[in-house]
């Protein structure tokens, strides 16, 4: 069985084949003016694909670096809120022993121990209150302005805890249960130490409460502690994200970015084969009564 190539089918083949050339020269034209290999999903489906994943991961891993970012700032303030609140707990100790150990103290140095011990109820007071960006670190999830009252109560949730979520299934805890740590009404170091100023003020011995302040010493080198290793957390979890972001960048630039050189000497090939399709198209079409007639 014979089969005939008319003119108009060398035509018609001619012509897709020269479309196809200039459709691969001009893309290969715009990959080498804006650099960029993928423009538009149907130049390549599955990169594409690809490409949304890792830009997915990219968001939420940007996300979760904000979230640890944020988290390392609330343990760094709560840390260094408990660090200054050991500090005050002892110069405290270091009264109550030195009035323990004074017999026959003057009234004015009962009175100015005392003074000393309200100035650090104070102190210790203001860092229980300690703030982040408007949030009380020792209160949990309280929106409330202060953990602690001036009357010692705690205002924070039971309960609560204010976590930060840095990874798919890891969340690091980055505030401080503030009752754990200071107690509260009555039984508060606050409450204690104003016990313990009175009494040092009417004479009376306050050696026997040296364990209570041992107590509530322990209670923050515990939560430092805590919070130490909640910052270690933070450390790890910040360079696995960030190695995690750097690698994710890479693969999203072998898969969107062209290769210029290998662009350019494609761009050049094509140029010849396109060229060459026009010249070999040209003269393979034979002329037609139609070509003659003027």
């Amino acid at each position: 069985m014979s089969f005939r190539v008319t003119n108009s089918m060398q035509l018609a083949a001619a012509q897709q084949n020269i479309q196809s050339s200039a459709a691969r020269l001009y893309q290969l034209d715009q990959e080498a003016s804006t650099g960029i290999a993928i423009s538009k999903p149907s130049d390549d489906p599955a990169g594409t694909a690809q490409l949304l994943q890792i830009q997915q991961t990219l968001a939420r891993n940007t996300q979760y670096q904000r979230n640890a970012a944020d988290g390392t700032a609330w343990l760094s303030t709560a840390g260094g809120a408990l660090s200054s609140a050991n500090t005050a707990l002892t110069q405290l100790r270091d009264l109550v022993v030195q009035a323990a150990n004074t017999a026959t103290a003057s009234p004015t140095s009962q009175q100015a121990a005392a003074q000393q011990m309200q100035a650090i109820k104070q102190t210790l007071l203001s860092l229980a209150n300690t703030q982040y960006q408007g949030r009380s670190v020792f209160a949990g999830t309280s929106d409330a302005s202060a953990a602690f009252t001036a009357s010692y109560a705690f205002t924070g949730t039971a309960g609560s805890s204010v976590q930060r979520r840095v990874g798919t299934d890891s969340t690091v805890r980055v505030d401080v249960d503030g009752s754990s740590v200071f107690g509260s009404g009555g039984s508060s170091i606050f409450s204690l130490i104003d016990s313990l100023s009175a009494a040092v003020t009417s004479g009376g011995n306050v050696g026997s409460q040296l364990g209570a302040i041992d107590t509530y010493l322990t209670n923050v080198q515990n939560a430092e502690s805590t919070v130490g290793t909640a910052q270690n957390q933070m450390t790890a979890a910040t360079t696995a994200l960030t190695n995690q972001s750097t690698q994710l960048q890479a693969s999203q630039t072998g898969l969107q970015d062209v290769d210029s050189a290998q662009v350019i000497l494609e761009m050049q090939t094509q140029q010849v084969a396109y060229q060459t399709a026009l010249a070999v198209t040209a003269k393979s079409i034979q002329p037609t009564l139609m070509d003659y007639l003027k």
